[in-house]
Order: structure tokens, then C-alpha cells, then sequence
């Protein structure tokens, strides 16, 4: 049987993306607690996700998520990861939020720290993987808050952040002009 370059690539695209899901599952967690949830998108819903991307583009005024959109439309997957969100239990002895306690984050709609922290490190492990893996990659806000309002990668995520993977002969990730 004979493999096209193109169907190798996008193979190779799709094995990295499950490799980058194990790694943000294995990754080290704060407290021990894994909130961390995980998707691949591809064809009709990475699109999906690029329009919300060039929606909220004009709603908030953010050239840069039109420019983002355009980096997923050249990816042949995007990965998402958010946090499950739930409070570390530590109460007013962290106070990492900024709130008096756990109880007081929750009533007033914060955001648990470790949650952050978790995403970022999970992140960190996915994207060198993916490096390692010779899958160009870049760690995109502007995606995880379309993904967010799309509800992925699971309802109700309170940090999320996407990461998009392509291979191609030159990164379109690299030499990325702002949108004006």
C-alpha cells in the first residue's frame, strides 16, 4: 500500500493530538485533584470553532482573534483543554484567588487558582510533546475562549486555552502579522 505525504502528515497530526491528550492527563496536578478535560477538533467543528473565533473577533474588537482564525484554518487539528472548575478545599489558608476562602471564591464567581495553574502546566507538557513530536504548535487564548463559549471541552470549563497543530513546510504559526 502506498501513503500519500498529505495522508502521512495528517496522520502524524492526529497521533500527536492523542499523544498531547495523554500528556495533559499524566501531567502533574496541584493538590492531586485532575480537572483537566480534553478534545480534538477537526474538519466542520474547527471551523466551527475558527467562526466563533472571527464572532467574538468583531464583538470584543480583537484584531488578534481574526489572526488566530486564520492560524486554525491553516491547522489540521485543534487541540482544547480546560479545567473542570472546582475549589482546592484549602480555604482561607491559600487565599491564591484573592477571595477570603473557597466558599467566598465560589459566591462571588471566582476562579480557583489551581485550576489555572493545572491548565498551565498541562499545556506545557502538550506543547513540547508536540515539539518533540515535529508538530508545529502554539498556545492560543483566542481559541480556548471561543472553544469556552462553544461550551468545550466540557461545560461549565473555567480556564481554557487551545493549542493548534499543523505540519506543513513552514510553520503558520511563526511569522504572524497583528490584524489591523
Amino acid at each position: 500500500m502506498k501513503y500519500t505525504s498529505d495522508e502521512m502528515e495528517r496522520s502524524a497530526v492526529l497521533n500527536a493530538a492523542a499523544a498531547v491528550c495523554a500528556a495533559m492527563r499524566t501531567a502533574p496536578k496541584t493538590k492531586g485533584a485532575d480537572v483537566i478535560r480534553t478534545c480534538v477538533l477537526t474538519g466542520e467543528e474547527k471551523d466551527r470553532l475558527a467562526g466563533k473565533m472571527r464572532e467574538l473577533a468583531d464583538e470584543f474588537g480583537y484584531a488578534f482573534f481574526e489572526r488566530d482564525a486564520g492560524n486554525v484554518d491553516a491547522s489540521e487539528a485543534v487541540v482544547v483543554v480546560g479545567a473542570e472548575e472546582k475549589r482546592c478545599g484549602l480555604g482561607e489558608g491559600c487565599a491564591y484567588c484573592h477571595f477570603a476562602g473557597c466558599g467566598d471564591c465560589a459566591q462571588k464567581g471566582g476562579l480557583c487558582a489551581f485550576n489555572a495553574i493545572d491548565v498551565g502546566i498541562a499545556l506545557g507538557s502538550a506543547a513540547a510533546l508536540a515539539g518533540g513530536l515535529h508538530v508545529d504548535n502554539r498556545v492560543m487564548f483566542s481559541v480556548g475562549r471561543a472553544a469556552q463559549a462553544l461550551g468545550l471541552p466540557c461545560e461549565g470549563a473555567g480556564v481554557v486555552l487551545g493549542l493548534p497543530l499543523s505540519v506543513s513546510g513552514k510553520s503558520p504559526y511563526f511569522d504572524r502579522k497583528p490584524k489591523k
